[in-house]
């Protein structure tokens, strides 16, 4: 599976416009050049023509996280799909500079602008953490538009932030030592998947964007950007989409008894748990999520 220095080499970039902003955007796309590989980094000359007429699949991470998050899902998936994987506004290789809204409000309507640039109508949304409050108001706000919704692990309701996060996005933390944050990201990811071995990629990739004065001064941002009201405003119901709670079973920060709510709430939800599986739970079960969210997204089973 690619490296985190090789995931950024094969992103492509498109200028989107928020709330009057102009801003970069970093995304992985398996029809462009870079990324028209197979999960062995192997050149696909067939690079989005096996598609059968089937919509896109879109990748949307959470925080404090970024595309290559997906490192191991998104190439397998796009052996028969169109693969898009956004770096959501102040995350990983997208703008970082201060002086904009990250919250999921903001990132709904980057989506929307990003797509309109790559000519997206319809898609499927797979997203994990706080990428899944922004799935949810899409597919809420733009039913007709989203094909096919996978949530993990996601926040909604009044789930979040949680209380690393919140404290993330005190001003103190873009003063943090080099030492003092690494420390911090270590909890959040080494810490925090269910087992210790095997992953030094995965946190040594999620760890990157931050390690400057400006992925400091951005994660903090970030942070400070999560805001309950914009999951607890929404109108579930609304959602018509094909879903599945694909969810790490173990996970402290959103628990299953949150997904259990969606699976009442929306209107064609099932929900599917993986054992052995914390919040990162792409990262813990990296197969078992693939077989079965490839499953979905074929079959409309988990």
């Amino acid at each position: 599976m690619p490296g985190h220095e090789e995931w950024s080499d094969r992103q492509e970039s498109a200028t989107v416009t928020v709330d009057g902003h102009e801003l970069e955007v970093a995304y992985y796309d398996s029809e462009s050049g870079g990324a028209s590989e197979n999960a062995s980094g192997e050149r696909r000359e067939d690079a989005g023509e096996s598609n059968d007429g089937k919509p896109p699949v879109v990748f949307v991470h959470g925080i404090p996280t970024w595309s290559f998050l997906w490192r191991d899902i998104a190439p397998e998936i796009a052996e028969d799909r169109r693969v898009i994987a956004p770096d959501l506004l102040g995350y990983g290789n997208s703008a970082m500079a201060d002086g904009f809204d990250r919250s999921i409000r903001a990132q709904e309507a980057m989506l929307e602008d990003l797509f309109d640039e790559l000519g997206v109508e319809t898609f499927s949304l797979v997203a994990h953490d706080i990428g899944g409050g922004v799935a949810l108001r899409y597919a809420s706000h733009s039913p007709d538009a989203v094909d096919q919704l996978v949530l993990s692990n996601a926040v909604c309701y009044d789930s979040w932030p949680v209380e690393f996060v919140s404290e993330l996005g005190l001003p103190s933390t873009a003063d943090l030592s080099d030492e003092e944050l690494d420390a911090k990201l270590d909890f959040a990811f080494a810490d925090g998947l269910y087992d210790d071995e095997g992953h030094e990629e995965f946190v040594a990739g999620m760890k990157a964007p931050w390690q400057s004065e400006a992925g400091k001064l951005s994660l903090s941002r970030n942070a400070v950007a999560t805001n309950t009201n914009h999951t607890t405003e929404l109108d579930y119901g609304a959602i018509t989409a094909e879903t599945l709670l694909l969810w790490g079973g173990d996970d402290v920060l959103q628990p299953v008894s949150y997904a259990e709510r969606l699976e009442d709430d929306l209107q064609d939800a099932d929900l599917s748990v993986l054992d052995r599986a914390y919040h990162w739970v792409v990262e813990d079960r990296p197969e078992a999520y693939r077989d079965r969210l490839a499953s979905f997204l074929s079959e409309g089973e988990p």
